[in-house]
């Protein structure tokens, strides 16, 4: 809870107690409440405890969720340091603390919830709709045993989370790499015979702020909550540009 700015300091943070689980949340007013004794008895997953602390504690806490089936992105944040989705991160039972921040690489409008223009602008640059070719609607389907369905199932269900541009440290509001998330779009375009833009999609990902600046680490493939390979996608991508399958 906010204070007036004639108190002395911030509220007494809340104690862990049994059945309870010491939650630490970054605020953007460093006057506003940061640690909250959460009852942990009807705690299943971070967002859980998000929300308890907005309905029973502070309702200034800000954050985002929507579908809770881990369909949306909406509600990524880190926790421990490590993104995630609220909706999906289990809280252990016997858990007694845990910290969560907004992502990092990406300015903070207000408590949890951050602006994702940044990654956004950099998914665009990819050019990241389907194209068919001008005689062509290129729309038939690619049989389920053809070659470039391995290549392509495995990394198709981006929900554009942000959790690997935030896991990246090359990625950020301040930096103009593409990041995991958009070059792994590129990548599954340019995959699909049926797109006529394959080489523009290769030339888009390419140089020092695509491809040729990662630098392989693979955070964002750890993270990631549909268990698709952003690294992998890059790996493929310079692969592609020497011509190589």
């Amino acid at each position: 809870m906010s204070v007036d700015a004639g108190d002395a300091g911030p509220p007494a943070p809340s104690r862990s107690r049994p059945g309870t689980v010491e939650v630490t949340v970054t605020r953007s007013d460093p006057r506003a409440q940061r640690t909250f004794a959460v009852e942990s008895s009807d705690v299943r997953v971070v967002l859980d405890l998000l929300v308890a602390i907005q309905e029973r504690h502070d309702p200034s806490l800000g954050f985002r969720y929507s579908c809770r089936i881990a369909a949306c992105g909406t509600c990524t944040v880190r926790v421990d340091g490590r993104p995630v989705l609220a909706c999906q991160a289990i809280v252990d039972r016997g858990r007694t603390s845990i910290s969560v921040e907004p992502l990092g690489g990406l300015p903070v409008v207000r408590d949890l919830i951050v602006d994702l223009t940044p990654f956004h602008d950099r998914w665009a640059r990819v050019a990241p709709s389907f194209m068919p070719g001008a005689d062509d609607a290129g729309q038939a389907a690619i049989p389920p045993d053809a070659p470039e369905r391995g290549i392509i199932d495995p990394n198709l269900d981006c929900i554009t989370c942000g959790a690997c541009y935030a896991a990246c440290g090359l990625a950020s509001s301040e930096s103009l790499f593409l990041g995991p998330a958009a070059l792994n779009r590129a990548m599954v375009l340019a995959a699909d015979s049926r797109d006529r833009s394959a080489a523009l999609r290769v030339t888009m990902a390419a140089g020092d702020t695509g491809i040729d600046g990662c630098h392989g680490i693979g955070a964002c493939t750890v993270v990631c909550p549909k268990g698709l390979d952003p690294a992998g996608s890059i790996r493929r991508l310079r692969r592609r540009r020497l011509g190589l399958p």
